[in-house]
């Protein structure tokens, strides 16, 4: 049992149930995955959460991947995460985007229906064994000796632990506009955390605001989708999990429509009463997905934006308007929707609204998300400034691992940024910090090519294996694909068609070949594809789609490939040369005084890390070279 004096100002005494080797506090995205990811691995958790009918719930858009998104989606697979296989087995419309372009910024999404996602969530959490799910609103933790022992609750009980993950998403002190109108609010119909956030900041931590915003939901019986152009989904739809072996249920259409002039002058003329521009709201929001008065705003010269029509459900009314997230009052949010083409007699079910909430900056963390000032503390999502269920998730999922390597007393994983985006995420926020909502783009990464969808599980599901998330049946599967792409890779190799085999040419429509090619050879044509060599082997036929693909694009990429991983040979060497923890910068005297104190902030691990800390220059990174090879 607790006693008071190891933590004054605790209002009750009374533990509850046994000692758990980590405690989750919020079970949204980031929270599932993180309780999931410690049970799996063979240690005690339990997911505390405001609310138990919430687990999982998709506050804004359900859905899920997109462009950069859905690799952090496949990422989270390969390691052992749930996500992808949630939405697999919810999705009601599957799509691969960008398929005009190259394989590095090609990306799955799929809609979900909002009710069957949260529920199958939910039912794996509660079924998980080693986890147990709890209703309560943590206010407090407890912490002795600079290390986190557990967590107090509103209500007066402790529950012990040595590890403690928070993933409290926009609850922390979270305040919902609608116009000017604003009322406590962690989402809509949901009541906000009180306390915490005022707690961290006494225990020494940067406490923010940020804001975010949702579009109102729309009754689908009052749009015209007869005059819209719909959207269908993919006729074969593609899998998010490795564990899926097809998508065969029917898929639903999406609908497209557009804002116009007339919808434009709606919004200017309610201006006056957003919360966005009558300066209520203080929190920063998002620039890549402002609200519709935002994008009006600024951007004068744009006759329409477009704006997508998507079910939230098999069985729901509702339709949610991607694009059109607002604070404005709700009578000029249904002003403005019925300018816009088929949504002239539309009428709203809930109104779109603004959120801020406060966030701690996420420079305060080390790469294994746990936080510098507390032993044994973890952030994951929202509350280090994030934006998105797929950021959250991969999150959660890493802090989650690295929470019970420490109880297992092994070392904590640090995904590189040549390893995944979730490495780019994760060193981002903690050597960057968020003074925005962060949101994961494939332009913030170095090595695109390298971080395909259809290679994460070769970049990361041997270390999913190694710590214990990845199952032995999952392992054996990837193993027998490794060896198919090694066997494939062989034939493409050894495999020619010689001088005099003018059939096979003909067929290839080729010149004449003097010397013959292999079938790598021709495979780089750009003319070619690999299903027009099939003939040539016809093992090659019997592979999987999934190796045929990405065997194509090894070989017809091969050359930027091979430029990449040169380029990560040389990013290796500095992050090889490693920090040590207690290292002096204040001794640096060739060092600035800007320099020393942006080392000193972050604490980098690594030379590498430190060379992507703003304002450190690549001065400042030579002379530590030159000092750490002494």
């Amino acid at each position: 049992m607790f006693h008071v004096e190891r933590f004054p100002g605790l209002k009750s005494v009374v533990t509850m149930g046994e000692k758990y080797d980590v405690i989750v506090v919020g079970a949204g995205h980031a929270g599932c995955e993180a309780a999931l990811a410690v049970a799996r691995m063979g240690c005690r958790a339990l997911l505390l959460t405001l609310n138990l009918d919430a687990v999982a719930q998709m506050s804004c858009n359900p859905a899920i991947g997109g462009l950069a998104k859905g690799h952090l989606v496949r990422e989270i697979d390969a390691l052992g995460g749930e996500m992808a296989r949630n939405i697999d087995a919810t999705g009601i419309q599957f799509r691969l985007l960008n398929t005009k372009k190259g394989p590095a910024v090609r990306a799955s999404r799929a809609q979900a229906d909002r009710d069957l996602y949260r529920a199958r969530m939910k039912l794996v959490v509660e079924t998980q064994s080693g986890l147990d799910l709890k209703q309560a609103q943590v206010v407090r933790l407890l912490v002795e000796g600079g290390r986190v022992a557990g967590v107090e609750t509103r209500d007066g009980l402790l529950f012990e632990a040595p590890a403690v993950i928070l993933t409290t998403g926009t609850f922390m002190r979270g305040l919902i506009h609608v116009g000017l109108v604003n009322y406590p609010g962690g989402r809509a119909g949901e009541p906000p955390s009180e306390g915490l956030s005022d707690h961290l900041r006494e225990l020494g931590f940067t406490v923010g605001r940020l804001k975010t915003g949702t579009p109102p939901r729309l009754a689908a019986e009052t749009i015209d989708f007869s005059v819209l152009e719909a959207q269908p989904g993919d006729d074969s739809p593609q899998p998010f999990s490795a564990d899926t072996v097809s998508i065969d249920r029917p898929q639903v259409p999406c609908y497209i429509t557009y804002t116009n002039e007339r919808t434009h002058e709606v919004i200017r003329g309610g201006l006056d009463r957003s919360p966005l521009y009558s300066g209520v709201i203080e929190g920063v929001g998002p620039r890549y997905c402002p609200s519709i008065e935002d994008k009006v705003v600024r951007f004068p010269e744009k006759e329409q934006h477009q704006i997508f029509l998507e079910p939230e459900g098999l069985t729901s009314g509702e339709i949610y308007p991607n694009g059109v997230s607002t604070s404005l009052p709700v009578d000029v949010q249904l002003a403005y929707l019925r300018t816009m083409k088929g949504l002239e007699k539309v009428e709203i079910m809930r109104p779109g609204y603004a959120i801020e909430y406060d966030y701690v900056d996420p420079i305060q963390l080390r790469p294994s998300l746990e936080t510098k000032l507390i032993k044994g503390l973890y952030h994951a999502g929202q509350v280090n400034g994030t934006s998105g269920y797929e950021e959250a998730a991969g999150q959660g999922l890493v802090a989650g691992i690295n929470a019970t390597l420490q109880i297992q007393g092994r070392e904590p994983v640090v995904i590189g940024r040549e390893q995944g985006y979730l490495g780019v995420l994760i060193d981002d926020l903690v050597n960057l910090g968020a003074k925005e909502p962060y949101r994961m783009f494939t332009s913030r990464a170095e090595y695109r090519l390298l971080l395909r969808e259809d290679n994460a599980d070769q970049r990361l599901s041997p270390l999913g294996y190694e710590v214990g998330l990845l199952p032995e049946e999952r392992w054996l599967r990837f193993s027998a694909k490794l060896a198919s792409l090694e066997e494939g890779r062989e034939r493409l190799r050894i495999t020619r068609i010689s001088p005099g085999n003018q059939e096979a040419i003909k067929r290839l429509g080729l010149p004449d070949l003097k010397n013959g090619a292999s079938l790598e050879e021709l495979l780089r044509r750009p003319e070619l594809r690999l299903v027009n060599l099939d003939f040539l082997d016809p093992w090659l036929a019997e592979m999987s789609s999934e190796v045929r693909n990405e065997l194509e694009t090894e070989v017809k990429y091969a050359g930027y490939i091979r430029r990449q991983h040169e380029q990560v040979e040389r990013f290796r060497r500095l992050e090889d040369l490693a920090v040590p923890v207690d290292f002096d910068y204040d001794s640096v005297g060739s060092l600035s005084a800007e320099v020393r104190e942006k080392l000193m902030k972050v604490a980098p691990r690594t030379l590498g890390q430190a060379g992507r800390i703003p304002g450190v220059t690549p001065a400042a990174i030579a002379i530590l070279s030159v000092i750490l090879k002494r």
